[in-house]
């Protein structure tokens, strides 16, 4: 994987600042060289495996930069051309200042350093596919890609952050702009940071513009968005040997479907596949694969090699991650290096940026009771339900309470009426010493944060955005982009392209879900290139069997059971609590508690791994 580390500002000198860069360097990509600049004010690193990575002097900046970086500007493109993306970037950020961000296009990380106005700036991509995290210690900056590569400038301190421990229980992963180090964070997409004179400031140089008042037809958008699909996969597509992921679903049959037509010799294609009823979809990827001609390969993930994988995907990650699918998302990777891929096309982002996760339908039912009147829905429906009894009720009646319990609840806090840590009191998860460190509104205030930021006052829009960030930036972008770094591929997003993104903001809301039909717009308009079973498939994604599998295989047994004993003797849980969370395990549910053994395992794993 491409990234950039450094430091800069006038604080202490760093003692042989090249010794320093060159450590730092070895944690950015193992087995991969890496440039390195050192000057009086900043010293800079970055990776050499492609021409889209670099750390230059230009113009008198200090520069490193990685990701497929392209310009619209027509003066801005013919320089990179010619000259090289570092003399564009030089040549932007002296005609435009930080609105330079504005003129680059792509996913890249940036540290730019003036030492005329000795200011330091940091930025990633619009959609958060590259990554940045950065702290100021001793009136420095220090910078990189990747907190293992971070937390070897001697001036960074390693220190747990207790607060990013609840976060990632809650949501099985370090949401940003915090890390799971104290006083270590990291950019949001579109964000940029500016140091100047020892003070750091954040700003965002772009933000997503939903249109709500968009009164276009399916027949004015249908034309562009094919056109514009093309052009992203292209994009996408330029890299020799390029494989795609294919789950059988709409988005990455669509995007295999595309390259099909783009490619004169048949793509290949690959799948997850498990022995496990209900979360097999390989019919689904043979079908997609029949239908565009790919040289298709399925994988079967089994228990051993989610054993096998544990430690390596506990190493790889850089914070705690407790995503399970991270695991066949691997093996996936895996079998298109084998197979002569180094460069693979995901389809990550179709679902939020096109209404294609459930839920948006389900919160648009809840949605309906809140705009009765007021008078109504608190003067008399509400007085009738709360004097019902609940188990004395006709099972209509209980349905209808609990209807109107969940559409009280206002969005976004309704999304999260069923997180584990919603479920059980507090004192019986968590040690009362750990209680006392953190603040337990700090999810929930996030959230709400991020869903007033939206340029837009439809809840659906609202929601999408929502997952923009969380689910997407911090959450399926890491679990992709890290697991096929770890298999020795790259990855590109076509369906995150800037230009397809701006467009689908443009997609009225009564065309992204009509008639509780999700994806209304994008099934419609691709209605004659998909095969017609992809359209009707339910969404399933590489979704692990864990739970099922922790009843089934003793060796996954014993590695789950020794972690969580293991992360009892920490300062976090109550050992009460973990032990039962494994007999409910045992004795039934064992997919829905599954889910909160392999975060709580993967903990440990992480913790244990990264020496804590």
């Amino acid at each position: 994987m491409n990234g950039i580390c450094g430091w800069a500002g006038s604080g202490q000198a760093v003692e042989n600042p090249e010794r320093v860069l060159a450590n730092m360097g070895t944690a950015l990509a193992t087995g991969q060289q890496t440039a390195r600049l050192t000057t009086p004010a900043c010293s800079l690193a970055t990776t050499l495996p492609t021409t889209g990575a670099g750390v230059y002097t230009q113009d008198n900046l200090c520069i490193a930069f990685c990701g497929d970086i392209f310009w619209r500007q027509g003066e801005l493109q013919a320089t990179a051309a010619a000259q090289g993306h570092d003399a564009a970037i030089a040549t932007a950020y002296h005609r435009y200042g930080i609105q330079c961000l504005e003129h680059m296009h792509g996913p890249f990380s940036l540290a730019l350093h003036d030492p005329a106005q000795q200011i330091t700036l940091l930025a990633i991509d619009r959609l958060g596919i590259h990554r940045l995290c950065y702290t100021v210690r001793d009136q420095q900056l220090v910078f990189a890609t990747s907190l293992d590569t971070l937390i070897r400038h001697p001036a960074v301190q390693a220190e747990i952050d207790p607060q990013a421990i609840y976060d990632y229980l809650y949501f099985h992963m370090v949401p940003g702009p915090r890390t799971i180090y104290r006083d270590i964070y990291k950019l949001a997409p579109g964000q940029y940071a500016l140091f100047k004179a020892g003070v750091l400031t954040n700003d965002v140089y772009w933000q997503l513009e939903y249109q709500d008042d968009s009164k276009a037809s399916f027949q004015d958008l249908d034309e562009e968005f094919r056109a514009l699909l093309r052009t992203t996969v292209t994009r996408a597509a330029a890299h020799p040997h390029t494989g795609s992921f294919l789950s059988g679903g709409t988005d990455s049959s669509t995007t295999t479907g595309i390259l099909s037509e783009l490619s004169t010799d048949p793509v290949q294609s690959f799948s997850i596949g498990f022995k496990a009823e209900g979360y097999d979809e390989t019919p689904y990827a043979t079908i997609s694969a029949k239908h565009f001609h790919t040289r298709h390969q399925t994988y079967y993930v089994t228990p051993q090699d989610v054993v096998s994988a544990i430690p390596l995907v506990a190493v790889a990650y850089d914070e705690p991650f407790g995503n399970a699918s991270a695991i066949p998302t691997y093996y996936c990777a895996k079998i298109a290096k084998a197979a002569g891929v180094s460069h693979m096309i995901a389809c990550d982002g179709g679902d939020e940026i096109f209404a294609g996760n459930a839920r948006y339908a389900k919160q648009q039912v809840f949605e309906h009771y809140q705009r009765l009147p007021a008078a109504l829905r608190h003067g008399l429906i509400e007085p009738i339900v709360r004097r019902l009894p609940d188990r004395e009720a006709l099972p209509l009646l209980r349905k209808a309470k609990s209807y109107i319990d969940q559409a009280r609840i206002p969005l976004p806090d309704r999304l999260e009426t069923y997180n584990f840590l919603h479920r059980t009191p507090p004192a019986e998860m968590f040690q009362q010493d750990f209680i006392d460190r953190i603040d337990r509104g700090v999810p929930l205030n996030m959230l709400r944060s991020t869903y007033q930021q939206a340029h837009s006052g439809s809840q659906l829009n609202r929601m999408m955005y929502l997952d923009m960030k969380y689910t997407l930036a911090d959450n399926d972008l890491r679990k992709v982009s890290r697991m096929c770094g770890l298999a020795g591929v790259a990855v590109h997003y076509p369906l995150l392209d800037e230009e397809l993104v701006g467009f689908a903001a443009r997609v009225p809301v009564n065309l992204k879900i009509r008639n509780g039909e999700l994806r209304y717009f994008f099934k419609q308009s691709l209605r004659d290139f998909l095969a017609p079973e992809t359209l009707v498939k339910s969404k399933h994604g590489f979704g692990l069997p864990f739970g099922l599998w922790l009843h089934e295989d003793p060796r996954l047994h014993e590695l789950a059971h020794h972690s969580l004993q293991q992360l009892a003797k920490r300062a976090y849980l109550q050992p009460a609590y973990l032990d039962g969370l494994w007999k409910q395990h045992q004795q039934g549910h064992a997919s829905y508690y599954g889910v909160m053994i392999w975060v709580l395992m993967m903990l440990e794993q992480w913790l244990a791994a990264h020496g804590h």
